[in-house]
């Protein structure tokens, strides 16, 4: 029998100032969930203003956060279903 192919919609939205980028990341699961997590970076005054490494730097914070966030839920859904307190996931 054939799997089902499950997707995920991940959204990156950014804002911007003169020294500060915002990320705030979205993730929405196949069972309806959202999960949100946010990135910063912050521009030296001394740096040349780059916005897109500001986007990346930021991104990939709110990502990483997303990603510790979804390995928290799964490891509360394995303690939740065996009723015991299970190994942390990293």
């Amino acid at each position: 029998m054939p799997r089902v192919a499950v997707g995920w919609h991940v959204e990156l939205e950014f804002e911007e100032d003169a020294h500060r980028t915002r990320a705030a990341a979205l993730v929405r699961l196949s069972d309806g969930t959202e999960v949100r997590a946010h990135g910063y970076a912050s521009r030296h005054p001394s740096d040349e203003d780059q916005q897109r490494v500001g986007e990346e730097i930021a991104g990939a914070r709110a990502l990483n956060e997303l990603a510790m966030k979804l390995l928290t839920k799964a490891h509360d859904e394995i303690d939740e279903a065996s009723g015991r307190t299970s190994y942390p996931l990293t």
